[in-house]
């Protein structure tokens, strides 16, 4: 295991920037997530620590180690791809024990390693096939027990499980977090999925544009996002988002949005008056409460997703998505009134939060 630290790692292809001075410190048998729309630089980060791909400024540092000057084999890093790159005429055994065998390990030491590997990823019993006789689930595991089988410092996992499907994923995500609950080592997983990022990191690093929006425990990102780029790209459906003024009445607080108020009762003093962005997501509306804070929401249309309803409403000029629980009745063209607490919103000014700004 080993802590990685990267210092202002910067890279450009052509004249396209990918990486712009990325500061990052993963600590040793951490769980870390780099998630981000694609083409936002994950995945060239990792090739940079993996040794792929050169940095043009900055330093990649194994426990407080430079390793800019070694090449990827001499870094002992795993890394596991997209694809499952499995050598097609190999048995499962064979392409677990690969890597061994090119180090030049001895026979019985990857006979060992590679049984322990395939005990602790459940594929014992498959050592003898060939990936064409695998499922993608197994054939992931494979992947995933030949990066294993080195037992490297660092693992470098590159949207290992996008090609399986949404039950599949689901599932493998559990195996993998027990999977890191055992070995304890430093991972590194590359994801565009929230979903994937939220459930499985220890840490969870948003980026854009070649850049670090905001690096923290899922929960912290989830609460308190630092932008309205987090706040927006985190939850499912998406946080409503408003643009509008800050405004003082009566000694209060006030968000004035299109064709809509809401006061900000009870929130810290001093909030500086001007242009603002208001979020608050759908989880934190509620609907047909009796503490209304007088906003009314014409319903549009209605999600049903089984354990739960999203109602789709205007408010104002503004639309508006609230959860709602699935036994709650109401029908498109309804007018239902709208709770929102002050306490639960989020302002942010010029796209940065107002805390952070």
């Amino acid at each position: 295991m080993a802590s990685l630290t990267l210092r202002a790692i910067t890279k450009k292809f052509g004249r396209i920037p990918a990486l712009a001075g990325v500061d990052l410190h993963v600590a040793d048998g951490e769980f870390c997530v780099l998630l981000g729309p694609s083409g936002c630089g994950k995945s060239t980060l990792l090739n940079i620590v993996a040794g792929l791909i050169p940095q043009d400024h900055g330093t990649v540092m194994l426990d407080g180690e430079s390793v800019d000057q070694l090449p990827p084999r001499s870094r002992d890093v795993a890394m596991v791809f997209q694809s499952y790159a499995l050598y097609p005429h190999m048995t499962v055994a064979q392409n677990l024990g690969f890597g061994l065998r090119m180090r030049r390990t001895p026979r019985q030491t990857i006979q060992k390693q590679v049984l322990e590997a395939a005990s602790l990823l459940g594929i014992e019993g498959l050592l003898d096939r060939k990936p064409r006789e695998l499922s993608g689930g197994q054939r992931q595991r494979v992947a995933m027990g030949r990066a294993l089988v080195r037992r490297p410092r660092i693992f470098l996992l590159d949207e290992p499980l996008s090609n399986l499907d949404a039950r599949l994923r689901a599932s493998v995500r559990l195996e993998l977090k027990e999977l890191h609950r055992q070995i304890g080592s430093t991972i590194i997983f590359v994801t565009h999925d929230q979903v994937e990022a939220m459930t499985l990191g220890d840490s969870v690093v948003v980026m854009r544009e070649g850049t670090i929006h905001q690096n923290g425990p899922p929960e912290k990102i989830y609460s308190h996002p630092a932008d309205t780029f987090v706040a927006t790209f985190i939850g499912s459906p998406e946080m409503n988002l408003y643009q509008g003024r800050l405004v003082q009445k009566a000694g209060n607080s006030h968000f004035e949005g299109s064709g809509f108020s809401l006061p900000l009762t009870g929130l810290k003093s001093g909030l500086p008056t001007g242009e603002a962005d208001l979020g608050v997501r759908p989880e934190d509306i509620g609907i047909n409460g009796s503490d209304t804070t007088g906003l009314e929401g014409c319903v549009e249309m209605i999600s049903d997703v089984g354990s739960e309803k999203y109602i789709h409403a205007r408010m104002g000029q503004e639309r508006i998505t609230v959860r709602v629980p699935k036994d709650f009745v109401c029908r498109v063209g309804d007018v239902v009134p709208l709770v929102i607490d002050p306490h639960r919103v989020h302002l942010f000014r010029k796209g940065l939060s107002l805390d952070v700004y």
